[in-house]
C-alpha cells in the first residue's frame, strides 16, 4: 500500500471513530456511508471509480464499525438508485426487503462493490432508516437517515480530497411547550 493510500485509510478510520463517538450509536444500530472514490482521488464524482481506493476506505470504516458493534450500510451510486449493501443479519433485524443486484465499480460504485465483496453475507436493499451517516464526496445519503437528522462536526473534514459531512439522528420532539423531554435522547 502506498503512503497516500495509508493516509487515506487513517483518515477514513478516524472520521468513522469520531462520528461513532459523537453520535453515541449503540450496538446493533446502523451507520450509512456513501463514498465517491472519484472525489477521494480528487476527480469529479463518477469519473474515476477506484476499486483499490474503495477497499482502503471501506476496510477502514468497516473496522471502526465492527469495533463499535454497529452495522455498516454502504450506499450504492445513482445507477442503482442509491440502494444499500448490508449484512444479512442487519437486513433481518430491521425487516428490510432484499433486492437482487450485485454492485460493480461503474454500476453501484466501488465503495458498495467493496462492501459486497468483504461482507460475510451481503444483501442489497432499497431503503433503510439509519441512526447516523457519513457522506464522503457529496453522495447524498440523507434519504437513508431517520427523519430528524442533526449535523455532527468532526475534526476530519476530508478523506483524501473528498469533503466529509456527518449526521446523527434523534427522536422527534412532540407535545409542544408544556411537554417534558428526556435529555438523554436529545
Amino acid at each position: 500500500m502506498t503512503e497516500e493510500m495509508s493516509i487515506i485509510g487513517s483518515e477514513a478510520y478516524s472520521a468513522a471513530k469520531e462520528l461513532l463517538e459523537a453520535a453515541g450509536l449503540e450496538r446493533g444500530e446502523i451507520l450509512v456511508v456513501g463514498c465517491s472514490t472519484s472525489e477521494v482521488a480528487g476527480a469529479g464524482i463518477g469519473t474515476f471509480s477506484s476499486p483499490e481506493l474503495a477497499e482502503v476506505v471501506f476496510g477502514s470504516i468497516y473496522q471502526a464499525t465492527q469495533e463499535a458493534g454497529v452495522y455498516l450500510a454502504a450506499q450504492c451510486c445513482e445507477h442503482l438508485n442509491r440502494a444499500l449493501i448490508l449484512e444479512k443479519e442487519a437486513v433481518l433485524r430491521y425487516g428490510c426487503e432484499a433486492v437482487n443486484v450485485v454492485p460493480q465499480p461503474k454500476a453501484g460504485g466501488s465503495f458498495a462493490t467493496a462492501a459486497y465483496k468483504d461482507f460475510e453475507h451481503p444483501v442489497a436493499v432499497e431503503h433503510i432508516r439509519a441512526h447516523a451517516g457519513m457522506d464522503i464526496g457529496d453522495t447524498l445519503i440523507g434519504m437513508h437517515l431517520r427523519e430528524v437528522a442533526v449535523p455532527v462536526r468532526i475534526r476530519t473534514k476530508e478523506i483524501g480530497d473528498a469533503h466529509v459531512v456527518c449526521a446523527r439522528t434523534r427522536p422527534k420532539y412532540i407535545g409542544g411547550g408544556r411537554a417534558v423531554y428526556d435529555e438523554t435522547m436529545m
